[in-house]
């Protein structure tokens, strides 16, 4: 501070005409003695008086001070009430920056918000998530420990300890704080402490030959080298923010000529004098009062000493942080008095636009410019106060290498500024670093080993968040990050692969050609589709012939057309599905059997009808005619053709991807729309059958010239027993099973039908021609009737 006002002084670009005086007192490190010293400095006497100021001819600007923050908190309060301008250069409590409590603080050190935010990104850099904090029982350690745990925990990170120190010595408390550091599991301790509040622990750490820890320092201890080499080779790799230093030139010079007959009236100069040489002043009567032994061991000041090329501790500069913070507290007041004495009248920041008088001005005209103080210093960093009268947050973070041949065991390794942006404001050179017991892998400092993706956390019973046991993610979901607190649902098309760290889509499912099932099906309805062709060409070559005549021709061309159809039907149900097959294909399967069920009672009807109209004056012949069976398949198939185009305009079938039949495939089907019409459908189909089998039934006996009712009797049973047995089967199938069991129960009744009804007829017309004459059919008739007879 000295320094600082003399190079002002001498300045007079700063201050023209404008000399800065000082006063120095000495708290003695005590609270009391802090606040009787600013009483009297504001009362101007010696025995102060509250608000009471004895004024001297000079006004007085400012003061700058204290260095703890537990001091400049009564002071502030107190200069706050008279807006009397207070800077310090080492007080960092957050507390400080309420403006509300503290109107006329300001500080040249960071505020130690900035200091726990800087702290909290250091251990997510390097990925801590399970430390331990230290901290002193005062206003510093507390509101720093605070907020240092309100950020780490918006990052996840967890504490197994919070502990703090006494600032009274403490025996017990110390042995109580080594017990938790000797059992904890953290690698990590951030301690939030002055020096010589943690220097009995860190001895008593050292006496335990506890190591391997990681220790985090505020800037309260960062750089503090007053200790025994065994205690720094114990705290080998502490990482410690300190605040930011700077170079102040011409000031090792003015160190080194420092000398009492400069500075009489200057005591603590006097008494560094005398601790530094070892000698002491005459006092004012001699040395009379020195007896003879003293006058031959205490040697006299004599004032030719020299603090040039002295090797001690005091004249080292290399570390200058609150120096350089003092210093720059100075050069505040000196550039804020420059403001207020260049102000023009009409122009200034008071009451009808005045000025302060520089010879007789208010305190809190003088921190009104304070505030708004902004200059370069010597060395190029910028000075200014926020809002809350601080300057930024720009720490240097300092690793202890405590090794032979460095002449400081603090080197730095990188640095923090809370001006940069927020992905940049800390910068640390990893490779620099040289961790505890000399290690240069950064130590891991977690509660539970990192979940890999594919699982994801459960907590623990009892313990913090960082405490959790990994667990795999369930069926259809996954977890593609490290530590994942929940498992992410795959979409319904997607299925978790192997290690249950990314969706894949689905295998598909259905009914496919490729499939051994698929490709039988699909070679049998080909197969019976030639097999009908054959027929239908056989009936068409010998529709002449009385075999052909007499069973129905038109209806047989009828049936074997539908027939046909009945085995294309199938390919709507084999390989992948779409919209349009999903509604067309249940209802063409309806319609078409109703056609083929249609036709078979047609054919029934029609024998009997034709074998009533023999009798004398019957009334039925005008009924055996073609019209007459082709009126009956029409009729019938218009009620199924009724049924399928209100399920279809109401309830339409659609296509569906089902996820939830077979985990892990989606399965391609058609929803049918109504299970209710489907079965509608299939019953009218069923009801038909059973008709035409009833009517074929009952004229099974008729002469044998029309004994096409029996095979329409046996084509009938053959139908119902198929899709009887279809509705179990297809009721317990699910998927490509369903279909593939619909495709089987077409292909067997329409095989079915083939047989028996057909085939025979094709034995006669291909194999027994002898058989199919119109003498044959008549005389056949005749001995059926005659062994009627006989039989009565």
């Amino acid at each position: 501070m000295v320094f600082a006002i003399e190079e002002i002084n001498m300045n007079q670009s700063v201050l023209p005409n404008i000399t800065l005086g000082f006063s120095i007192y000495d708290s003695c490190d005590s609270v009391l003695m802090s606040l009787l010293k600013a009483m009297q400095l504001l009362s101007g006497e010696g025995n102060p008086v509250p608000n009471f100021s004895c004024k001297n001819p000079v006004p007085l600007a400012a003061l700058i001070g204290e260095d703890k923050s537990s001091h400049s908190i009564p002071l502030a309060r107190l200069f706050g009430v008279y807006k009397f301008p207070q800077i310090s250069f080492a007080s960092s409590a957050t507390i400080l920056s309420d403006k509300i409590q503290f109107p006329s603080f300001l500080r040249t050190t960071p505020s130690d918000d900035f200091q726990s935010f800087a702290i909290a990104k250091l251990i997510m850099h390097f990925k801590w998530t399970w430390i331990g904090i230290i901290f002193e029982d005062s206003t510093y350690g507390f509101q720093g420990t605070q907020t240092l745990i309100a950020e780490i925990e918006k990052s996840g990170v967890c504490t197994e300890f919070v502990i703090t120190i006494p600032t009274s010595y403490s025996i017990t408390r110390i042995m109580y704080i080594m017990d938790i550091i000797d059992k904890s599991t953290t690698s990590v301790i951030v301690v939030f402490s002055t020096n010589y509040i943690f220097k009995p622990v860190m001895i008593e750490i050292t006496n335990r030959n506890i190591t391997g820890k990681t220790w985090i320092a505020s800037d309260g201890w960062a750089t503090f080298a007053d200790l025994p080499t065994n205690v720094m080779n114990t705290f080998q790799g502490v990482l410690g923010f300190s605040v930011r230093r700077g170079n102040i030139p011409g000031f090792h010079n003015f160190l080194s000529h420092l000398h009492p007959s400069r500075s009489p009236q200057d005591i603590f100069l006097q008494e560094f004098w005398e601790q530094t040489f070892h000698c002491k002043w005459p006092t004012k009567n001699g040395l009379q009062n020195l007896n003879a032994t003293l006058n031959e061991l205490v040697r006299v000041c004599t004032g030719n000493e020299s603090l040039l090329g002295k090797d001690i501790p005091f004249l080292d500069i290399s570390d200058l942080s609150s120096t350089y913070n003092a210093f720059n507290a100075v050069y505040s007041i000196a550039h804020a008095i420059h403001t207020m004495i260049s102000c023009e009248e009409g122009k200034g920041p008071f009451a009808n636009k005045s000025c302060a008088q520089v010879h007789n001005f208010e305190p809190w005209q003088l921190l009104h410019y304070i505030k708004h103080v902004h200059f370069t210093n010597v060395n190029g960093d910028e000075v200014f106060y926020d809002t809350n009268g601080n300057p930024p947050g720009i720490y240097d973070i300092i690793n202890w290498q405590v090794t032979q041949g460095k002449s400081s065991p603090f080197v730095k390794v990188g640095h923090f500024n809370s001006q940069s942006k927020p992905e940049q404001a800390l910068f640390i050179n990893q490779s620099a670093i040289i961790w505890n017991e000399g290690r240069k892998k950064v130590p891991l400092s977690v509660c539970s080993n990192s979940c890999p993706p594919g699982y994801r956390k459960t907590m623990q019973n009892g313990k913090p968040p960082c405490c959790f046991d990994c667990i795999s993610c369930d069926n259809g979901e996954i977890s593609n990050i490290t530590d994942a607190a929940y498992c992410l649902k795959c979409f319904d098309d997607y299925w978790p692969n192997e290690e249950g760290d990314k969706c894949i889509i689905k295998p598909v499912e259905f009914l496919s050609y490729d499939e051994p099932l698929g490709a039988a099906l699909s070679a049998s309805a080909v197969t019976i589709a030639i097999f009908i062709a054959i027929v239908f060409i056989v009936f068409i070559k010998y529709r002449n012939t009385p075999i052909v005549k007499a069973n129905n021709r038109n209806l047989s061309y009828i049936l074997l057309g539908s027939l046909l159809f009945t085995v294309v039907c199938p390919f709507a149900f084999i390989g992948e599905p779409t919209n349009i097959e999903c509604f067309i294909r249940q209802a063409a399967f309806g319609i078409i059997f109703t056609i083929c069920v249609s036709c078979i009672l047609a054919k029934a009807i029609m024998v009997i009808l034709a074998f009533r109209a023999t009798k004398p004056n019957s009334s039925l012949k005008r009924w055996v005619s073609p019209k007459a069976g082709n009126f009956i398949v029409v009729v019938s198939t218009l009620f199924q053709v009724i049924i399928c185009s209100i399920w279809l305009q109401h309830f339409p079938p659609f296509l569906q991807k089902n996820t939830t039949f077979k985990l892990g495939t989606v399965i391609i089907e058609c929803n049918e729309g109504s299970n209710a019409a489907f079965w509608c459908m299939l019953g009218y189909m069923g009801i038909m059958a059973m008709i035409s089998f009833v009517v074929a039934f009952l004229s099974r006996k008729l002469p044998d010239s029309f004994n096409e009712a029996k095979f329409i009797t046996f084509s009938m049973l053959m139908f119902v027993s198929v899709w009887l047995s279809f509705i179990p089967a297809y009721l317990s199938t699910q998927g490509k099973y369903m279909a593939a069991v619909e495709v089987f129960a077409m292909l067997s009744s329409s095989l079915g039908l083939l047989s028996c009804i057909f085939l025979p007829k094709c034995y006669i017309v291909l194999l027994r021609p002898d058989l199919n004459t119109k003498e044959q059919l008549l005389d056949r008739g005749a001995t059926r009737t005659r062994k009627n007879i006989n039989a009565l």
